[in-house]
């Protein structure tokens, strides 16, 4: 785990690049204590220590479905899977877990120090806890995410090809149809593939959406509070209450989703899961 120091830190942002509903100004100033926070994404070799450990049974394993980009699909997949409504490129797929993130035929067994997908908050929670750790608040993943430094776009500077390279998974080519595969991968990449921040921490831009401790309808003032009795008497609530991502993820284009970049916020219902989300631990 990386070690973030007690501090004043800025947060969010007052420019207006994402998506107005998404509320991420205005920029502030917030005051936390040090933490700890893990250098990757738990990957799929960690998640599969706790299952072996537990018998953990992951609620997408339970709901015997998830949702699978449709990018990743047959079209007999497709024909046997239901489509979701106001979300045309997602398929609720039979038998899409984590171990077999893109549905039935897919497998981790070439991904195990890749993120760990197809989870949700809730399995997120259930692995915090094994662990003896907890998922950060959206003020802790930002601050962390910075790096130490000032920008409020990408730790490794203010233009995204910095150097003229990439320095996280997102999509490239014409979404969300073809991809050019410009940085190397379609799906997720290795939690540790491109370069770390200033403070040691991997990827937290790109391959994976990460859960974050908090409801993502309270405002920025709310979360950034040092109350963390409120945050752990609403830890065990597996309802279909809205919860904070960060990050983006390996579907996310310059075309349609803007939020690869620091200050960006989204949101999902705690019992969701995806191929595309994962999570990181603090302490």
């Amino acid at each position: 785990m990386i070690s973030i120091p007690k501090g004043s830190y800025q947060i969010g942002t007052d420019e207006e690049i994402g998506f107005v509903n998404d509320n991420e100004g205005p920029k502030i100033t917030v005051h936390l204590p040090a933490f700890l926070i893990d250098e990757t994404t738990v990957t799929n070799r960690a998640f599969k220590e706790f299952v072996d450990d537990t018998g953990y049974i992951t609620e997408s394993e339970k709901f015997a479905w998830s949702f699978v980009f449709h990018y990743f699909l047959s079209e007999e997949t497709k024909r046997n899977s239901q489509t979701v409504p106001g979300l045309k490129w997602w398929y609720a797929v039979p038998g899409a877990d984590w171990l077999h993130p893109e549905g039935p035929g897919s497998t981790i067994k070439e991904r195990m120090d890749h993120p760990v997908v197809q989870v949700s908050r809730n399995d997120a929670i259930a692995y915090c806890q094994w662990a003896n750790k907890r998922l950060p608040t959206e003020a802790e993943w930002e601050v962390a995410a910075k790096g130490g430094t000032s920008f409020e776009k990408y730790p490794w500077g203010e233009n995204f090809l910095e150097n003229d390279r990439y320095h996280c998974n997102i999509w490239q080519g014409n979404f969300p149809v073809e991809n050019s595969l410009e940085d190397g991968f379609a799906n997720t990449a290795p939690a540790k593939y491109y370069e770390s921040n200033g403070y040691g921490l991997y990827q937290a831009l790109g391959n994976v959406w990460e859960w974050c401790l908090n409801p993502a309808r309270i405002n920025l003032d709310e979360f950034t509070k040092n109350d963390r009795d409120f945050f752990w008497k609403n830890y065990q609530q597996v309802d279909d209450e809205v919860y904070a991502t960060r990050g983006g993820s390996f579907l996310c284009h310059q075309s349609y989703c803007k939020r690869y970049r620091i200050a960006a916020r989204n949101g999902n219902t705690g019992m969701s899961a995806a191929n595309n989300l994962g999570f990181r631990c603090v302490r």
